[in-house]
């Protein structure tokens, strides 16, 4: 053998192996331990299929984008983990929603899209739109990238973004000539980080000097509340905000549209803080002198701090485990950066070093409020519902939710979306918890409201929990927005049971206009009269129609036993709740507006 022909034999030996740029993202994701990838299949995508196939990862193919996109969304909740939606450019436009949900509700959702070539951008190239710019104002960061051997770097700094601090959504532009362009597959590891599997989320732990007077004021107070939000959830301090509250006699409560951070059944917890869905809200307001919003932002929810919502005598107190929540908390009277359950710790503490003195007098006045907010309500929904049957009234949609719910156990999930459909839900998961009805867990819309979003939510509670009972309560017009998406139901064999309100059209959106319009009528909101339960059939699931309320116990029954995706149909009475009352009566400034 030559010379020439030994070097050639050695180079060929140690030439590296080249991977496209898709099957590079597949191998960063992979590194950074992402179970679940959620896609519409386009050819975009093809070589990072490609290399998800190679690592053996699981792949959800969807119908649409957008539910591919809620779908990770919805798995991020449960798990508390970053997941990762992927979409071709033509699909962008339509994952905009999801990003739109996801930042709502902060979940770390990495959202990767195809972008145009670089090669004609600005030119008028292929499917070519400014998806950098696009995303930017719905994500928590939205990077384009222009060089495929920096792709395990931008993954890197995704997940990291998307995890730290306040975690959210993350947008990654990918181009297509990079997706298909092969690049060495060891590209970027001769640059620290060296080692990129996932670490410990770092947290801020609170300044000694900043933590030691809030606590102060805090052991001091005679009527204080908790107010739960998204950091408790996210940090995984769930657990710990039920225990300070129940060992120091604390009442709490949970901000509105966000993630539920305690079963209803929980003796400290005691409802939305919002003065509608949970009225007994409005006098622990009134009356509480210290008010602790743990892990939440003073938005139009809160009427961003200000009385009547948080009176001026009330000393209050934001605690955030981020400087993004603390920038949106500047009206409160004392700030706190600490991680959600460093903080609690820290309250906890200040009884194991007798240092609380609060006694159980306000804690067991909010327990009354609610026992007679709850009582009250059930009886008045009780005398209607009897007064219906005599007068063949079709069933009221709280009285839904509660017999719905009545079928369930507590390994079990509720899932409910719609406009009136989510608000008397609310209300019905509080009486409910307070008669001890116990849930795995309740899902719903996030801060936007954004309806169809129900199926998505429900199928990743049911692949999470294969064993539980997974129900979505929707109402027709919200499950017209997204419910094509049960074909993923389908395909991925969790059998879930959509009990649909049906009311005939948007109704909290007729009901406003009958008291907003100068003629008192509704216009354009009516929907006709729909088979959803027939729709099931066809696709090879379980259908029936209810309507009257003895028919609907062996309706959920037999959907139940029937081991496939089912729907139950039911005909419903459309009733304004309070939130639609009180902001169609009273244009003041509310918790929704």
């Amino acid at each position: 053998m030559t010379a020439m022909s030994a070097m050639t034999a050695v180079t060929a030996t140690t030439a590296k192996r080249r991977i496209r740029g898709g099957h590079l993202l597949a191998r960063a994701f992979k590194e950074k331990g992402i179970e679940h990838v959620f896609t519409l299949a386009g050819g975009f995508c093809n070589p990072a299929l490609e290399g998800f196939m190679e690592c053996q990862m699981r792949v959800v193919n969807c119908p649409h984008e957008q539910v591919a996109g809620h779908l990770a969304d919805a798995h991020a909740r449960l798990t508390r983990k970053p997941t990762v939606c992927m979409v071709g450019p033509e699909g962008f436009a339509n994952a905009v929603a999801a990003m739109m949900e996801a930042w709502g509700e902060r979940s770390p959702v990495i959202f990767v899209t195809g972008s145009s070539t670089l090669k004609r951008r600005g030119s008028g190239g292929y499917k070519e739109v400014d998806d950098v710019s696009i995303a930017a104002p719905l994500t928590k960061a939205s990077i384009g990238i222009t060089d495929g051997t920096r792709i395990p770097e931008i993954v890197d700094r995704a997940y990291k973004i998307a995890t730290s601090g306040y975690p959210g959504p993350v947008h990654i532009s990918l181009p297509v000539d990079i997706m298909f362009s092969s690049f060495d597959e060891d590209a970027g590891q001769d640059e620290r980080p060296f080692i990129r599997t996932p670490g410990p989320v770092p947290r801020a732990w609170p300044d000694p000097e900043a933590l030691a007077p809030i606590l102060d004021l805090i052991a001091k107070a005679q009527r204080p509340i908790l107010i739960g939000g998204h950091g408790v959830w996210w940090s995984g301090s769930d657990l710990k905000l039920e225990a300070a509250g129940r060992t120091l006699g604390i009442p709490i409560f949970n901000i509105p549209y966000h993630q539920k951070l305690l079963g209803e059944e929980r003796e400290a917890y005691m409802g939305l803080a919002d003065i509608h869905q949970y009225p007994p809200s409005k006098r622990a307001l009134e009356e509480c002198d210290v008010a602790i919003m743990v892990g939440g932002r003073l938005d139009n929810q809160l009427n961003f701090g200000n009385p009547p919502f948080f009176p001026r005598s009330t000393r209050l107190i934001c605690v955030n485990g981020s400087h993004e929540e603390l920038d949106l908390n500047r009206p409160a009277d004392h700030l706190l950066l600490s991680d959600p359950g460093a903080f609690l710790d820290a309250l906890m503490d200040l009884k194991a070093k007798g240092q609380w003195r609060l006694g159980r007098k306000w804690f067991d006045a909010n327990r009354a409020w609610r026992g007679e907010w709850a009582e009250k309500t059930l009886a008045d929904l009780t005398r209607e519902t009897e007064a219906a049957v005599k007068t063949g009234e079709h069933i009221h949609p709280m009285q839904l939710s509660l017999d719905v719910q009545s079928m369930m156990g507590e390994n079990d999930y509720l899932v409910f979306d719609g406009g009136d459909t989510h608000f008397w839900s609310e209300i019905a998961v509080n009486i409910a918890g307070w008669k001890g009805q116990k849930l795995a867990g309740i899902m719903h819309p996030a801060a936007f409201s954004l309806l169809g979003v129900g199926v998505p939510l429900a199928l990743a509670a049911k692949k999470q929990n294969p064993k539980s009972k997974v129900v979505l309560i929707s109402g027709d017009g919200a499950f017209l927005c997204g419910g094509l998406s049960i074909e993923a139901a389908f395909q991925e064999k969790l059998p879930i049971v959509v009990v649909i309100d049906n009311n005939g059209g948007l109704d909290s959106i007729g009901q406003q206009q009958e008291r907003l319009f100068a003629n008192g009528k509704r216009f354009a909101t009516d929907l006709r009269d729909i088979p959803f339960h027939t729709l099931f059939e066809g696709l090879g699931g379980h259908g029936e129609l209810v309507e009257r309320r003895e028919q609907l116990a062996g309706a959920l029954q037999r959907a139940f036993a029937s081991g496939k995706t089912a729907c139950v149909n039911v005909r419903a009475k459309g009733a304004i709740s309070p939130v639609v009352a009180a902001v169609s009566n009273r244009r003041e400034k509310a918790s929704i507006e």
